[in-house]
């Protein structure tokens, strides 16, 4: 017990740690509050897990977790990257290196890879559902996308 009370519970919190039996279960109670601090990006919650005792933050398992750089800064770079610009016109852009976009690019692909292996886990499609989807996605495509589908198909350029 601290000198102001009892430490809050956290209900819409969850425990990161892979190992912990309450790992990713929120509104366990397991998890209370354990301060803040500041960074570029404003208040950084900081948190404990009473299952297994393990400390963590507010930004854990996100793709600004141990980042140094504003986010508005990092998700403007992912942006133009998003839209085709290359590496070195990002960083050129932005004033900082090549090697730091490059960093943030494949720390945002490694978690795009983990939240596809999660929202996917529990997919029960079958082939017919997929090519039904398919056929759909395929009736909007845009009128410039159709007109070269359809030079392709007739062989002329």
């Amino acid at each position: 017990m601290g000198k102001r009370g009892p430490k809050p519970s956290f209900v819409n919190v969850s425990c990161p740690n892979k190992d912990c039996k309450d790992h990713g279960k929120i509104e366990k109670g397991n998890v209370v509050g354990n301060g803040t601090y500041k960074n570029k990006n404003g208040t950084v919650h900081k948190y404990v897990c009473r299952t297994c005792s393990k400390s963590f933050t507010s930004n854990a398992n996100t793709i600004l977790h141990n980042l140094r750089t504003k986010e508005e800064i990092v998700f403007l770079a992912l942006k133009m990257l998003l839209k085709g610009m290359n590496l070195r016109s990002v960083a050129e852009v932005l004033e900082v290196k090549v090697d730091t976009v490059r960093r943030w690019l494949q720390i945002s692909a490694k978690h795009c890879e983990e939240v596809n292996k999660v929202l996917m886990e529990d997919i029960d499609v079958d082939k017919v559902e997929l090519d039904e989807l398919w056929t759909y996605v395929k009736k909007k495509t845009y009128p410039s996308m159709d007109y070269q589908l359809r030079k392709r198909k007739d062989g002329s350029n």
